[in-house]
């Protein structure tokens, strides 16, 4: 009797998830259903107690994570802030891009700070949605940005456009000197424990900030798990507490999608849990939600389709009911 005791004690223990009240099983086959869905993974303060793949992916295999992208750039610019090659958030822009901003540009330009493309407030013209594939096609991507007419004024209304966090990319290939992917897995990956594969590159060799990074699975959860603990995995800091603090704190709200953001997260609220989520084009996504010291990782097929509003809607359904006890 004590021995089977012993038993109960450690499986519990191993699937905290489980003892909490969470259906896993559902979660499962509320996954099996969904035909865009290529993983499901599920820890909760660090033991992964779910993890699924569908339609021929495996642990392997790496997943485009779209703007998921943009909570690790949010990351290495504040190990950038941490490490002085930035200054702080308040920093002007500018200076980064003198043969850039030309002379005849808008005035209000030399006003944006590093926190206003954290939080997309710069007030530039989105260069997402319609203007994507002109600004992709372009010839010079940091150029395409910042010739962008102002729409606001910096700090003022949340404009959603991935140019913006392209922009840090190459202020952060400015003052580290090196490439945005030697420097990611510099000082984030390799201290996680893995090694980020190279991604898109702009016709400059920039790498492209905000979109196109590829990460398998658990490295995402491993990133999630870090966010969870404020910044520390394996025992050490790699981001400080005070950016991680800094980055889930609501700082503006998106017109479009009516969710809060920070600094490269976005937050909502879940089965009444206060949420961060990292959000990417077609259901790429990573959830903490610190009460339950929980975090849940889903890739999913990006290619277009009508069904995609309604897959991601299915994501959020399934994650509140994991929440939920």
């Amino acid at each position: 009797m004590a021995q089977v005791l012993k038993c109960w004690i450690a499986i519990l223990l191993v699937f905290p998830v489980a003892a909490a009240g969470m259906d896993l099983d559902a979660a499962a086959k509320a996954a099996a259903g969904m035909p865009r869905l290529r993983s499901l993974l599920v820890s909760q303060r660090g033991t992964l107690v779910l993890e699924r793949y569908f339609h021929g992916t495996r642990a392997t295999t790496l997943a485009n994570i779209k703007s998921a992208s943009k909570s690790l750039i949010s990351a290495l610019v504040g190990i950038a802030i941490e490490r002085k090659l930035i200054a702080g958030v308040m920093t002007p822009i500018a200076p980064y891009f003198p043969d850039q901003l030309g002379s005849g540009d808008d005035p209000a330009k030399r006003k944006i700070s590093i926190e206003d493309l954290l939080t997309m407030r710069s007030g530039l013209e989105s260069t997402s949605i319609r203007n994507y594939g002109a600004w992709v096609q372009s010839p010079n991507w940091v150029r395409y940005a910042l010739r962008r007419p102002m729409a606001s004024a910096p700090g003022d209304a949340m404009i959603y456009s991935t140019g913006n966090y392209h922009l840090l990319s190459a202020i952060l290939t400015k003052v580290s000197g090196k490439s945005a992917w030697f420097f990611a897995n510099e000082v984030l990956a390799k201290p996680l424990g893995f090694t980020l594969a190279r991604w898109t590159q702009d016709p400059q060799g920039i790498y492209f900030g905000g979109n196109e990074m590829l990460m398998t699975p658990r490295q995402m959860v491993a990133f999630g798990e870090m966010y969870l603990n404020r910044g520390r995995a394996g025992g050490r800091q790699i981001v400080s507490e005070a950016w991680v603090d800094a980055s889930l704190m609501p700082r503006t709200r998106s017109d479009w999608s009516g969710q809060l953001y920070g600094y490269g997260w976005w937050i909502r609220e879940l089965a009444g849990r206060r949420t961060y989520y990292a959000w990417g084009y077609g259901g790429q996504f990573i959830f903490v939600v610190p009460d339950l010291g929980l975090v849940v990782v889903t890739t999913s097929s990006t290619a277009p389709g009508d069904e995609r509003h309604g897959h991601t809607q299915a994501i959020y359904a399934m994650v509140e009911r994991l929440v939920e006890n």
